[in-house]
């Protein structure tokens, strides 16, 4: 298993090791010790989701409030999506960028989003299955989102994935700007101390 941090801070992409024989194919898509070598702590997973999804569906941009936020380990087991992370916090050193990995039935890899930061995908495949590993509960008070087409944070749609979908809550989310004047985005700070505190219970 190999993990790399992207251009977010507090983002991880991880790339299994897939064995293969005339069988089928064997790997371990989540292992919370190595995870938590890299991040600093493990995964509290306390919920587990799968979502389907047709080609040019857009989930996102989604966040949480924080503490406790909502950490969240991603992958596909069919398809094609192509995920992204933003970031939405106050203050951060890359505030309003994104980056993105592919995720699909090929590669498997996964990505590791932190608390406090924003996340969206886009099907790019009929049927996208992805699963999703999260470290609190839903709680639709605490949830909050941003317009996933705002200009001001630019997300690249692939071709391949054709006319994005939206559901009215996504339509209807704020754009970054608004969302940061209406108090709704986590501070950098407020993050990084929370990661501190969670850094410390490993320890």
């Amino acid at each position: 298993m190999q993990i790399r941090e992207l251009s977010i801070p507090g983002s991880y992409e991880i790339t299994p090791v897939q064995r293969a024989d005339d069988r089928g194919v064997f790997l371990e898509w989540y292992r919370f010790d190595e995870l938590a070598k890299i991040v600093g702590h493990s995964l509290d997973l306390r919920q587990a989701n799968t979502s389907v999804s047709k080609r040019g569906v857009v989930r996102g941009i989604h966040f949480a409030d924080l503490p406790p936020g909502q950490a969240k380990y991603v992958t596909v087991t069919h398809g094609a999506v192509l995920d992204y992370v933003i970031d939405v916090r106050v203050g951060s050193p890359t505030f309003g960028q994104w980056d993105s990995v592919r995720l699909d039935d090929v590669d498997r890899r996964a990505i590791y989003i932190g608390e406090g930061l924003g996340h969206a995908f886009v099907a790019l495949t009929d049927d996208a299955t992805v699963s999703y590993l999260v470290s609190d509960v839903y709680n639709a008070a605490a949830e909050h989102g941003v317009n996933p087409l705002d200009s001001d944070i630019a997300l690249v749609f692939p071709a391949e994935a054709g006319e994005p979908l939206l559901s009215p809550k996504d339509t209807d989310a704020p754009t970054l700007a608004a969302a940061r004047e209406a108090g709704l985005l986590p501070e950098w700070n407020d993050v990084q101390a929370f990661y501190s505190s969670l850094d410390s219970k490993e320890g």
